[in-house]
């Protein structure tokens, strides 16, 4: 064999494991992002079990692989693990939930604080246009394309704060609160709501009213922990209930 074709053979073979790490990742992070729109669209509900064979069965993976998925689902907030238990999707109390989102009031609120008016006409069409496919999902019933066209949104405004580091926290705490928005976003009235503030946000921007736009800011975030804590306690009363009459 001459030397280039052993070059060329050698090359092959490094080439083989780098392919495979590269489909490994596409797939963990399709399956991962898959999951995610579960969680967040209520159709995996708050300590349900996450059983790797399922995941196996379900999406052809091979374990390891569902176990990596388990750990980036881990990673972004949206599952915890239990021992002797497994892969649970993340329930919260309702302290915790509170203080989430008085941490994300904070961030975001902060956020809005740093916009620096005007905003230019390119920013403002990029976010009429995401807003337009918003719009478009939630008249389509599509909750998936609402889901991704919200979070575009919510990308794009906050990134008018010109903080990488700001932008970046607020995205990890939105994600670690999809299981408490799962509560709340498959009602209209919710989603409703959510369309008219995007739109008042953009014409605040518009008008360089600041205030406005830090009251958008916090009242957006009302709706899915309010919902949340309310079922917290209504099934919290219920179980006391049982409980009680077992007793």
């Amino acid at each position: 064999m001459s030397n280039a074709a052993r070059s060329q053979r050698s090359d092959a073979l490094a080439a083989k494991p780098a392919e495979r790490d590269r489909n490994i990742d596409e797939t963990l992070r399709s399956v991962s992002d898959q999951l995610e729109e579960e969680i967040v669209l209520g159709v995996l509900h708050p300590r349900e079990r996450l059983v790797e064979d399922d995941l196996c069965e379900r999406f052809n993976l091979k374990r390891h692989v569902a176990r990596l998925v388990l750990a980036e689902l881990e990673r972004r907030g949206l599952v915890e693990r239990r021992k002797n238990v497994g892969a649970l999707v993340k329930s919260f109390t309702a302290r915790e939930v509170t203080e989430l989102y008085a941490l994300r009031e904070l961030l975001e609120a902060d956020a809005a604080r740093r916009i620096v008016f005007p905003v230019s006409r390119e920013a403002l069409d990029n976010l009429t246009a995401i807003q337009a496919e918003h719009d478009a999902a939630a008249i389509a019933g599509d909750l998936r394309r609402v889901f991704r066209a919200n979070m575009a949104f919510h990308h794009a405004f906050f990134a008018l704060s010109e903080s990488q580091v700001l932008t970046e926290a607020i995205r990890e705490y939105e994600r670690r609160t999809h299981a408490i928005r799962s509560v709340s976003i498959v009602f209209p009235q919710y989603l409703e709501k959510a369309r008219a503030e995007h739109h008042q946000m953009i014409e605040a921007l518009r008008t360089g009213d600041r205030e406005a736009l830090i009251e958008l800011c916090r009242e957006h975030l009302v709706p899915a922990r309010d919902a949340y804590l309310e079922a917290y306690h209504r099934r919290s009363a219920a179980h006391a209930a049982r409980k009680g009459a077992t007793d």
